[in-house]
Formats: structure tokens, sequence, C-alpha cells
């Protein structure tokens, strides 16, 4: 029922829910409310779930590979809607408490069938809007990264480690990721939650970006994983004084999130470089959303260099044609 982003020919499976890219959304103009209640699952969902933590809690006291739970958010509602006068948009999300038990108990069983005869993805996002699903199905909201290094003028993909739960492992991604969690993303001064201060907290935990790094960061847009039914926001960041070896060099000396990412490359950050190392990949090979977070991040960067002119995104859409033509796509 959501249309699917497409770039370079092909259909990804995110649909792009809020932005263009043109202009970033403000961060005083992202809006969450909290509501520190946790969701609650029909009967027979919260036996799924009680199935999952039990078998985590049997290969954890085994001493084998087993994933450990952490409080994160559900996602009840989003909305977006525009300022009165300038029409820039506003984003207003409510969230309530949820964890990575209850994550998985939706996204490893979207296809299981329940008593009544339908799977999830055929009773909550198929048969109706998946914008609409109840909370307890969206324990996902991701924080999604495009980094550029100012010095050198590269945009950097980052690839999945295979150690990392769920359907997006080996998989290129963006540059930096990150799940909002309650422990590291709910201040404790009771002021509201920030997505900025997320997207912050991923580049320093998976790339190692410092605050006096001064990256200039921007909210681009908003997007929804139709496949796995995982809410992302799409961030572009640009570190002036940064370039490719002093990220690799720093990468060598650690990283608190080091396992989550094999590789990454470094491509030239215009549309043409950019496009072309999406296409080259195989489709398989990519996260749902991340295609998406790149391109927006493209038309951003294009519409800066010409002073706002919007009608710089043509400039991001030729290059895209061109990789499609020379590539026969």
């Amino acid at each position: 029922m959501r249309d699917r982003f497409t770039v370079v020919g092909r259909a990804t499976d995110c649909h792009l829910f809020e932005g263009d890219g043109v202009q970033a959304i403000d961060e005083d103009n992202v809006h969450i409310k909290y509501t520190p209640e946790r969701v609650q699952f029909p009967e027979e969902i919260a036996g799924w779930r009680r199935a999952i933590e039990a078998e985590e809690e049997r290969k954890e006291a085994a001493g084998l590979p087993h994933r450990w739970n952490n409080a994160r958010f559900a996602v009840e509602r989003v909305v977006v809607s525009r300022t009165h006068l300038a029409e820039v948009p506003v984003v207003s999300l409510a969230f309530r408490d949820a964890d990575y038990f209850d994550f998985l108990t939706t996204s490893l069983n979207l296809d299981r069938r329940q008593k009544n005869g339908l799977t999830l993805r055929e009773q909550y996002l198929e048969g109706s809007d998946p914008v609409d699903a109840p909370s307890w199905m969206n324990c996902s909201f991701g924080v999604n990264v495009a980094l550029e290094t100012g010095k050198d003028g590269k945009m950097l993909f980052s690839r999945r480690s295979a150690q990392v739960a769920g359907p997006n492992s080996a998989r290129w991604n963006s540059s930096a990721n990150e799940g909002i969690a309650r422990q590291h993303d709910l201040p404790a001064d009771g002021s509201p939650i920030s997505l900025h201060a997320v997207a912050r907290r991923a580049l320093l935990e998976e790339l190692a970006v410092y605050d006096g790094d001064a990256t200039d960061i921007e909210l681009l847009g908003l997007g929804l994983d139709v496949v796995n039914h995982q809410w992302a926001a799409f961030f572009r960041a640009v570190a002036p004084e940064l370039d490719e070896a002093t990220l690799r060099l720093r990468w060598t000396r650690g990283v608190t999130d080091k396992w989550e990412h094999d590789r990454f490359e470094f491509v030239d950050a215009e549309p043409e470089s950019v496009f072309g190392f999406i296409a080259d990949e195989p489709e398989e090979r990519w996260t749902p959303c991340a295609p998406t977070l790149f391109y927006l991040a493209l038309v951003r960067g294009a519409v800066r260099r010409a002073n706002g002119d919007p009608a710089a995104r043509f400039l991001v859409e030729q290059a895209e044609q061109k990789v499609i033509r020379d590539r026969g796509l």
C-alpha cells in the first residue's frame, strides 16, 4: 500500500515517508513524545516472545553465542505536518517502552501463521496501511547517517558484519546506523529525546567521529522498510577536517562498535561515482533503505552547493541517468 523508492532503475524495499533531500528538517521541528508504558502483545504473540527469551537465556547459560536484550522504544505514531507560514516540515513522533526481544518477536515472525490463519505481514502490513500498524509491531526505529569526509570529498559506505543479527547482516548499509535505545538516548534530566543526538552517537560509536570534529549534521527525511517493517531517520553528515586516511587510522586504534562492520568503502562524493557504486553492487547486497539515504544526501549536497537552489536536484538525476545508460540498466 506504500510506494517504494527507486534508484539506478531498482525499486528498493524502502518507502520514503518524508523528505526529498532539497531541504533539511530543523532540529527544533522534531518533536518526540515519550510514554513510559510497555507495549502489550496479543496473548499468542506474547507466547512467541517468551519462547525467544527462554532460548536466548538457555544459549547464554551454555556459553553459546546469544542475543542480549536491551531497552528500546516502540513507535506509536509518526505524524508529519508543515509550519503555517514558511511551510517547512515538522515531525512528531510518539514512543513508548519496548525491548530488543520485543523487536525480535515480530521481525523474526512476520511470515509465521497465527491461530487465525494469517501471518503478521498479511494482517498488519498488507491488509492495511503499514504506517498505522499497532505499536507492538513497531519496535525498531533506526537512525541512519551518510558521512562525507570534507577534506578529501569522499562518501563512506559501511558493510554490516555477519555477526549482526537480523536480515541486514553482511549487506552494504549507511555509513553509521543506530537503533534508538533507552539506556543511551533517553535524557536523564527529562528533556526530550533527540534524533540528532542519536546520529552523533552513531558517528562516535561506529566511526570514531567525535564532537570535536565539528561535523555538520542534517536530518533529511524518514523512511519505512516495508519488508522488515523498520522505521528509519535519514541524516547527512559532513566532517570538513576528516579524510579517509584519518578515519582508517582511528579504526585501527579501536572503535566502540567495531564488530558491527566488516568492510568500508570510500567513494568520491559526487553523484556519478556514488550511483556507480550502488549500481555495481548487486541488489541483494544492499539493506532496503541505504540507497534512499545516499540519494537524499547527494541531493542535499547539490542544493547546498547551489546556494539553496532546489533545481540543483536535477543535476543529481542527470548523473543517475548517465549511470543507468552507461551500464545498460
